[in-house]
């Protein structure tokens, strides 16, 4: 009884620190969407002194939405999409060939690889940006969307989460199959793609979230207007003659949503992904 006392009494404490923890991370998103349904002029007046109206618009308009919406930001979302949809794609299937590779299959240096690959995705991708962008030019991708989705189609982290998951997969299957005449393809076909459907999404989800908030890499390989995305063209609101605040929020809240809105349909598949990684080495 005193056990189940004291763990009733942690919990409680726990709530009320999770509570207003909760409550202040939303605050941001919550000023920001009122800062996208009033006029740009007053986005800052009531900071100080400040007043509900920080959170609560005096004044609701959507005219930052229809006025964005009018203009070039919907072709930046859309390119966002197409870009992010050939990663997803291409990403996620080459990801889980290495993955099952370097899990399941026995050659030379494959520890050395594997510690190669932690490494990768340690590194921040501005540091080999620059670089990167230089060769791309050199091969004449710029300005393409080819240029846009190469560099995140490579994912050092949905590798690792994906070798994580195949290492739980028994042998014992992919060695009977073998015994069968199966090949390796037919092994990773038929048994370990439909075996790790939520760490194909935690893995597809990594390299979507990677793509859809790139900023610096679309800036350096696709200067041309027509094949901006969303996160430079949001940025683009900021101009030498002054800020444009109203349509910047608006133009973040859509961009947010999109995000928000695959990872509340796949959050199910995503937690059980990270679930599955790091239980065996």
């Amino acid at each position: 009884m005193s056990s189940t006392k004291a763990e009733t009494r942690s919990g409680r404490r726990a709530l009320w620190i999770a509570i207003p923890a909760a409550v202040l991370s939303v605050l941001p998103l919550v000023w920001a969407f009122s800062s996208a349904l009033r006029p740009s002029e007053e986005v800052f007046r009531y900071l100080y002194p400040l007043s509900w109206h920080v959170l609560i618009p005096e004044t609701v308009t959507f005219d930052n939405f229809v006025t964005l919406l009018g203009g070039e930001f919907h072709w930046a979302m859309i390119n966002s999409v197409i870009v992010a949809f050939f990663s997803v794609v291409l990403g996620t299937f080459l990801s889980a060939t290495a993955a099952f590779a370097l899990a399941v299959l026995k050659f030379p240096g494959r520890g050395p690889l594997f510690g190669v690959l932690v490494l990768s995705f340690l590194i921040p991708f501005e540091a080999i940006a620059i670089p990167l962008a230089t060769t791309f030019r050199a091969m004449e991708m710029q300005n393409t969307y080819i240029g846009l989705v190469l560099p995140g189609i490579g994912s050092g982290l949905a590798i690792f989460l994906l070798r994580q998951f195949f290492l739980n997969v028994p042998p014992s299957l992919a060695e009977a199959a073998r015994m069968d005449g199966l090949s390796w393809w037919g092994v990773f076909r038929h048994i370990y793609l439909p075996l790790s459907r939520p760490s194909l999404v935690g893995a597809g989800l990594v390299v979507f979230v990677f793509q859809w908030q790139s900023f610096l890499w679309p800036l350096l390989i696709a200067p041309d207007p027509a094949m901006k995305v969303a996160p430079v063209a949001i940025a683009d609101f900021a101009g030498e003659l002054g800020v444009d605040y109203g349509q910047m929020f608006a133009g973040a809240i859509l961009a947010a949503g999109v995000p928000l809105l695959v990872l509340l349909v796949f959050q199910r598949q995503f937690t059980a992904s990270l679930a599955s990684s790091g239980t065996k080495e």
